[in-house]
């Protein structure tokens, strides 16, 4: 039997996580700080664009329907990269990852056919991501976790995260790597830069964290998901086999960097049929996956079609529908694990 088409990369809005964070502490910085890297004009185009999004971000039948609009079998959802909250202190984020992870199982039971679910953890308190990652799989029966490419004084290499990592790996629990938010600051405030360009470089600089870092070293078996088709690291990374030839600080993974890209899976939202040409031969057939960003306008509201029109091959396209996927539990039967809290 064929695969069922699974979309790894969708997103919900999560109401308790508003509830719980409204008035506290730090919440109207960290909104300006996202307005000042966006910059006003985007800003305002995002909080429209949301806005006319909440039914398809928060109504379970308007989410069905939309996926039988696009050929979508199985549909892995992920809270809006917006409700990490990683300003949170630890009494607070655990709240947040709380209330997530427990929201997703929820709509995961309401169509475990149809939803698969990935929690959240608190990226900023290293300490609890342990904890956090648990909840969501053993006791919520979430397939795994998103989080992004940075926190406040933490990368994606910093050894605090060994634990995570190790046990991660130890659960076969997903690690969905989707970015919010840009280092690069007001440089991308205009133009929708910020999102365009800053995007791209995050999911790069994080994946090159975890690469040089020797996580995947350490950690072979992590099951590790990229959101945006990992951004400009994969069909770029000669130049950081070049540099782990002659730099000896770039010598903190075992091997070239080119090497890891099988370890990893990456979605296939790279806008054009090029460019998913592209990343497929940069890192084989194997290693991607259908992903849509459903349902924000950077996303892509065809994207079985976007795969089927890249003439990859027939087994490559099945490979990237399903196959792939269901290789990492992320179907029909893992959804059907979802816990209701």
């Amino acid at each position: 039997m064929n695969a069922p088409i699974v979309d790894v990369h969708a997103h919900a809005l999560i109401p308790e996580i508003e509830a719980v964070v409204a008035g506290q502490p730090g919440l109207d910085a960290h909104r300006e700080l996202d307005a000042l890297r966006n910059g006003a004009e985007s800003a305002a185009v995002s909080g429209k664009m949301v806005a006319a999004r909440i039914p398809q971000l928060t109504d379970l039948d308007r989410r069905l329907a939309d996926m039988d609009a696009a050929g979508v079998d199985v549909q892995v959802v992920s809270a809006s990269p917006s409700q990490y909250h990683y300003w949170a202190d630890r009494e607070l984020a655990d709240i947040v990852t709380s209330s997530a992870n427990r929201a997703l199982a929820a709509l995961v039971a309401e169509e475990p056919s149809r939803l698969v679910g990935l929690g959240l953890v608190p990226l900023q308190h290293p300490d609890r991501m342990v904890s956090a990652l648990d909840d969501a799989v053993l006791t919520c029966g979430l397939s795994g976790v998103e989080i992004s490419s940075f926190a406040p004084g933490v990368e994606l290499s910093d050894e605090r995260l060994e634990p995570f990592w190790a046990r991660a790996a130890e659960l076969g629990a997903v690690v969905f790597l989707h970015p919010f938010g840009c280092s690069l600051d007001t440089r991308l405030d205009r133009f929708y830069l910020a999102n365009t360009v800053g995007q791209p470089v995050e999911n790069a600089v994080a994946l090159s964290h975890i690469v040089f870092g020797g996580v995947l070293d350490r950690h072979p078996t992590l099951k590790l998901l990229a959101a945006h088709g990992g951004g400009y690291l994969p069909t770029y990374l000669g130049r950081s086999d070049h540099a782990w030839e002659v730099r000896p600080e770039a010598r903190g993974c075992l091997d070239r960097p080119s090497s890891y890209l099988t370890r990893i899976t990456f979605d296939s939202l790279v806008h054009g049929t090029g460019a998913l040409a592209a990343l497929v031969s940069a890192v084989g057939q194997e290693s991607v996956v259908l992903g849509s960003d459903y349902p924000f306008d950077m996303g892509n509201t065809d994207p079985v079609g976007e795969v089927r029109r890249a003439d990859l091959g027939d087994r490559a396209t099945r490979s990237i529908l399903g196959a792939n996927a269901v290789r990492l539990n992320l179907s029909a039967s893992a959804a059907g694990t979802g816990a209701t809290p």
